[in-house]
């Protein structure tokens, strides 16, 4: 079994194909259903953010599931196969881990360092569990990768070096409005919400912790922002904008509840900003009364329209849009409006690229992740192959077993007199030197299996105790996972 990662990220995909690729909901449940039933699949796990949408699978052969995942991925999404593999990158086995890695560690963000892919890395592995994809390997690998993104976050002071999606957007549209732009607040800063999702968190992920608002310039003073959303990131949003100084912050949310409840925090939070929340379909309706609009639905298809945009418009009011979603929340079209703006993923992968060099402190700390990521890799790597012979050990000692019953059954019939005394010393005798004999080579060939050419060792135990392959496949076979054993119900 080896891990295999095929993906589509801001760094080998324009944003228009991104957008196309991504999956929601129960498409995305499905996919990840379909691609664990392929032939030489055995479990998966996909990462969708706004960035980048991967999938990780635990696979018994290279190109056949490589094969399956990218079909099922370019059917299920429209995009035609020889599209997506021109942009797609492959990693595999160690590459695929330190990649995963990386990855929560915030390393391939288009913001490097932000703290939100810790939650969205979490969440895949709540969607595949949901879906029955995910068993033991990719479940320890998530497991794993969280637990380096949460240690490069805390050992490093990463969050100070860099700043957020929502940061970074804030900053492109000021510019647009006019107003000037904020000091970059570090992703610590960003992750000090008084207001978490909806008045929901899980503890443990930077991006999640909830504290005191953070004292900060603020560049917004006065203005009117609209948030459609009241997940993750549209609350780091609304918790941005309100201690920035904006003057009034209106939520809307498909569950009115949930808006109420995040406008309701921020009220409290960040007195004296006036937050409010009003219906979702209704959003439309204080275009005219906003500066500012961000948006992170999640949703399948577009929020707002050109149409309905310029319909709601009464005034000549500058507006300006801030689309984080993936697939747009935003009509583009919208930038054909008068006195109407737009910022989007493709704006902001573009303002990453003209800031140029980073400086010598961000580049020195994320120089330690990357040491992270590889002593966190190497040590993964270790376990792995130790626990990869176990099998083989398992099935010696099973045929040891076999071996020493069978000559004490032929003993048996060579000396029936034996009482029922003698009989148990005898057996507890052979057992013992079994147990002796097998015991150092056992521990040795464990401890050697953990170092890089570890897979040689349980080869030539196979060989030299010439073990069946299936047999040792079959002890392999570990308990799944809940969500999986739902899928074979």
């Amino acid at each position: 079994m080896s891990v295999l990662a095929v993906g589509v990220s801001h760094r080998s995909s324009p944003v228009a194909l991104l957008e196309r690729v991504a999956l929601e909901g129960q498409a995305r449940l499905k996919v990840m259903s379909e691609m664990a039933s392929a032939p030489s699949v055995n479990e998966v796990l996909m990462v969708s953010t706004c960035n980048r949408t991967e999938i990780y699978a635990d696979v018994e052969k290279f190109h056949p599931a490589m094969a399956a995942v990218t079909e099922l991925l370019s059917w299920h999404t429209g995009v035609p196969l020889s599209e997506l593999t021109r942009h797609a990158y492959v990693h595999y086995e160690e590459r695929a881990v330190q990649h995963l890695f990386s990855v929560t560690c915030g390393l391939d963000s288009m913001v490097v360092g932000e703290g939100q892919i810790l939650g969205q890395v979490r969440n895949a592995i709540k969607d595949a569990q949901q879906a029955g994809t995910l068993g033991r390997v990719l479940n320890d690998l998530g497991q794993r990768a969280l637990r380096v993104g949460k240690r490069a976050h805390t050992d490093t002071h990463l969050d100070h070096a860099g700043a957020d999606m929502v940061g970074l957007g804030l900053d492109v549209a000021l510019r647009r409005i006019g107003a000037p732009a904020p000091e970059a607040a570090s992703a610590s800063e960003a992750a000090a919400a008084a207001c978490p999702a909806a008045g929901f968190a899980e503890s443990g992920d930077p991006a999640d912790e909830v504290g005191a608002a953070t004292p900060h310039p603020r560049p917004l003073t006065g203005l009117r922002v609209l948030v459609l959303g009241a997940g993750s990131m549209s609350a780091l949003a609304a918790n941005t904008v309100a201690r920035q100084g904006a003057g009034q912050v209106t939520v809307a949310n498909r569950t009115h509840e949930r808006a109420e409840r995040l406008a309701e925090c921020l009220t409290e939070a960040y007195e004296p900003i006036r937050s409010r929340a009003v219906p979702f379909d209704s959003a439309a309706e204080v275009l005219s009364d906003v500066d500012l609009v961000i948006s992170c639905t999640g949703a399948q298809g577009l929020v707002l329209d050109s149409e309905g945009v310029e319909r709601a418009r009464s005034t000549a009011r500058p507006l300006v849009f801030l689309d984080l979603a993936l697939p747009h929340d935003i009509d583009p079209g919208v930038r054909e409006l008068a006195g109407v703006d737009l910022v989007d993923i493709e704006d902001l992968r573009q303002a990453v690229a003209e800031r140029g060099d980073e400086s010598a402190e961000r580049a020195g700390v994320i120089s330690l992740v990357r040491g992270i990521v590889d002593e966190e890799v190497d040590e993964y790597q270790s376990v792995r192959r130790a626990e990869l012979v176990a099998p083989t050990v398992v099935a010696l000692r099973d045929k040891a077993r076999t071996l020493m019953e069978s000559e004490l059954s032929r003993l048996e019939g060579r000396l029936p007199e034996l009482d029922d005394k003698t009989r148990g010393e005898v057996t507890y005798a052979m057992r013992r030197v079994v147990d002796k004999l097998l015991h150092q080579p056992t521990v040795r060939v464990k401890e050697l299996a953990a170092g890089p050419d570890g897979h040689s060792y349980e080869a030539a135990l196979r060989e030299l105790f010439d073990l069946d392959p299936a047999t040792a496949d079959a002890v392999s076979r570990v308990e799944r996972t809940p969500g999986e054993q739902g899928r074979e119900g």
